[in-house]
């Protein structure tokens, strides 16, 4: 199924989901946010002052984008299908059937969402005129966030 051309099929079965909305998603993002400046802090720190990366701004990096692809990747496509901060307010990640996505599809949906950023976050504001409130990266990957 297409989900990007068949925008009026149903996609689920069961009964008709509700979709997350912007500022419960905007929630979840802060929380998450808050949760990834901790080990962020202490990579840093140990990159500054006691590793082998010791003024290696690309290894900082490195290490800081592969914990926060870890992050998200492994609980969206974990038993849990969220984040800590999206299970805070009781929003999951789901595939055009309404099930599990795979770890895979969380991996594209993580780093589609540099794709929303670049277009100056109106990736992250097309959930607004979307009728099932998906963003720009939710689209490529074929995700949606519904109320758990």
């Amino acid at each position: 199924m297409d989900t990007f051309q068949n925008q009026d099929s149903t996609i689920f079965t069961d009964t008709p989901p509700v979709y997350g909305g912007f500022w419960a998603r905007f929630g979840a993002a802060i929380i998450d946010g808050l949760i990834l400046i901790i080990p962020m802090y202490f990579l840093n720190s140990y990159a500054t002052f006691a590793s082998p990366f010791r003024g290696s701004y690309y290894d900082i990096n490195l290490l800081s984008t592969i914990v926060g692809w870890l992050y998200c990747a492994l609980q969206e496509s974990g038993p849990a299908q969220a984040t800590i901060g999206k299970r805070a307010l009781g929003l999951r990640v789901v595939n055009e059937h309404g099930q599990r996505i795979s770890f895979g599809q969380a991996t594209g949906r993580h780093f589609a969402k540099w794709v929303s950023i670049i277009t100056l976050f109106i990736g992250y504001l097309m959930m607004l005129w979307n009728d099932r409130r998906q963003t720009l990266h939710d689209m490529m990957a074929g995700t949606f966030i519904v109320e758990a």
